[in-house]
């Protein structure tokens, strides 16, 4: 009892030592790695995950990799982002979305968060059956739906954090951001339901499955209103920045924490509060200063659990040791949830005129850019332990991982590639445009 008391660790200690290293990694990855700060961050994660294990294999009383997992089971990866670092993350992303430009591409962003998120999760699910059925896999169908759905949505963080640096069209980043922002909370819902029936073990009602996505997803999004319409009333009664930033804070973290007590989509509801706030309150119920100081307070704790977040990625593949089953389905899973989330978009904003988006490129953008992140990894950590489990974490770590190191890497080179390949038809058409003068 006494050894369990001394090596335990408390909340403070694990903040501590995740802060601590991911300011140690991010200075030694800017000074000499000089990947981008995530990615960075992310490598050098499962670098240490995967020398712990590999020394504790090889070299006798070598322990650390034990301690780190403990550490980990203890910091709960799934509650630690859906219960508490989510909701500062996705305010923190719509705070900066224009609302007035989202307005425009409402149709798109609907359908690809909902319709498109849906598309995913049967097309993955029925590929995945596919994949264990060639594997032997004695899994029960709906947990490959299940899988489907923990990876349909993509992670707000990297890409709104891609956008910033990138001089994408506005039009295409309110797009791309609206989407990530509210698929969140759509593939959630959707999880819940299927894991619901995956775990219980009753047959899957239609019906029933969008009864329950039209409460929690309608609920979540009326509490956000309502959240975010109380924040912006108190923030326009006053002109004391602290208190401001205050009640921003009292936004999130009650908004959310109501919506988990009454069952509703605490995501979609800190996206539509941080919307709301983001636009009318900045606009209409700030001053310059508090404005300034909101702004900046938003962006460096989105920056801080940004960084605590893609270290804790990395170090989460410490509870991963794949078999020739679980390489083989991870690694399949790679090209089948791009080629389902292609489909997708496809559908969502090719088939109806009024949801395709003008920009050149822009399709590409949306299927490179889906990238997943730490949400499908704490909805998988989240699944009950046995083959199953297994199974779906090394599908779920290689997708993600393959986004954040490849596709999240590749992005900006893709986007200068799409404005390289426009700007001949740029000038040609301006060229056109210009008069013709007149013979000397």
């Amino acid at each position: 009892m006494h050894e369990e008391t001394a090596t335990a660790l408390s909340a403070f200690d694990i903040a501590a030592l995740l802060v601590v290293a991911s300011a140690l990694l991010g200075w030694f990855n800017h000074h000499f790695i000089r990947l981008p700060h995530v990615i960075g961050l992310t490598v050098m994660g499962a670098l240490a995950a995967s020398g712990l294990m590999v020394a504790n294999a090889f070299i006798p009383g070598v322990t650390l990799d034990d301690w780190v997992s403990d550490t980990l089971k203890q910091m709960n990866f799934t509650d630690t982002l859906l219960q508490g670092m989510l909701s500062f993350l996705l305010f923190a992303g719509a705070l900066h979305v224009d609302l007035a430009r989202l307005k425009v591409a409402w149709l798109p962003v609907l359908l690809l968060s909902t319709v498109g998120v849906m598309i995913s999760t049967v097309l993955v699910g029925l590929a995945m059956w596919g994949v264990g059925t060639l594997l032997g896999l004695s899994i029960a169908p709906i947990w490959y739906f299940v899988f489907g759905a923990l990876i349909a949505p993509t992670d707000p963080v990297s890409v709104l954090g891609v956008l910033k640096e990138e001089a994408v069209p506005q039009s295409l980043q309110s797009a791309v951001a609206g989407e990530s922002l509210f698929n969140d909370g759509v593939g959630i819902v959707v999880f819940i339901i299927l894991l619901g029936a995956a775990v219980s073990g009753t047959d899957f009602s239609l019906a029933e499955g969008a009864q329950l996505f039209a409460i929690e997803a309608g609920g979540g999004i009326i509490v956000g209103l309502i959240a975010g319409f109380v924040g912006y009333r108190a923030l326009a009664g006053m002109d004391e920045y602290t208190l401001e930033v205050l009640i921003t804070l009292a936004v999130v973290m009650g908004g959310y924490a109501l919506c988990s007590q009454l069952h509703l989509s605490g995501p979609l509801a800190m996206a539509v509060a941080g919307l709301l706030i983001g636009n009318h309150g900045v606009t209409y119920a700030m001053s310059d200063v508090t404005r300034d100081y909101l702004l900046k307070f938003w962006e460096l704790l989105d920056e801080l659990l940004n960084s605590v977040l893609f270290l804790l990625i990395g170090l989460e593949m410490i509870v991963l040791i794949p078999g020739v089953n679980e390489l083989m389905f991870g690694l399949l899973a790679i090209p089948l949830t791009l080629i389902a989330r292609a489909v997708g978009i496809f559908v969502s904003t090719k088939t109806i005129p009024a949801a395709r988006l003008q920009d050149k490129g822009a399709g590409r953008v949306l299927w490179w850019g889906g990238l997943r992140g730490g949400i499908s990894i704490a909805l998988a950590l989240s699944l009950p332990p046995g083959e199953t489990r297994d199974l779906i974490l090394a599908a779920t770590f290689a997708a993600v991982l393959f986004s954040v190191l490849v596709q999240r890497a590749t992005l900006g080179r893709l986007i200068e590639k799409l404005k390289k390949e426009h700007a001949p038809a740029v000038e040609e058409d301006t060229a056109q445009a210009a008069p013709i003068p007149p013979p000397a």
